[in-house]
């Protein structure tokens, strides 16, 4: 019973993005900043171009709060401003590119791999949750 009450006590907590977003300065590393329903909330920092890739079996939501993120798509590119919100459906080839640094909060299920089923340099299968 305590060690439940302990997780519910976590959970509703209040989370400050702004806040979390000052205790990282590195790109394409999510951080965990919360869960629910088996998705994880995470927060990242993007500059540059990430790496063709798809996700076979989960889709994601990119969510912008700072800044302003070209999704390439192989048949076209949607670029998004703060405040918009983009799912990518599984399965579906895309590319971040930031000119310039973005904040974004992803939503995607437990265990997805920032780079699907790539693998390189980029790749993070272990997140730190902040």
């Amino acid at each position: 019973m305590l060690k439940e009450n302990k997780q519910i006590f976590k959970i509703m907590q209040k989370v400050n993005l702004n806040e979390k977003l000052t205790l990282f300065s590195d790109h394409w590393n999510p951080r965990i900043v919360g869960e629910l329903n088996g998705q994880h909330v995470k927060l990242a920092k993007l500059k540059g171009e990430f790496v063709w890739h798809k996700h076979d079996s989960e889709d994601e939501l990119f969510y912008i709060l700072k800044g302003e993120l070209r999704m390439e798509f192989r048949d076209k590119t949607v670029v998004l401003k703060e405040g918009e919100f983009l799912i990518v459906p599984r399965g579906v080839e895309h590319r971040p590119v930031a000119e310039e640094e973005v904040s974004i909060m992803l939503f995607e299920p437990a265990g997805t791999v920032n780079t699907g089923g790539e693998k390189g340099e980029l790749t993070k299968t272990e997140l730190e949750q902040i």
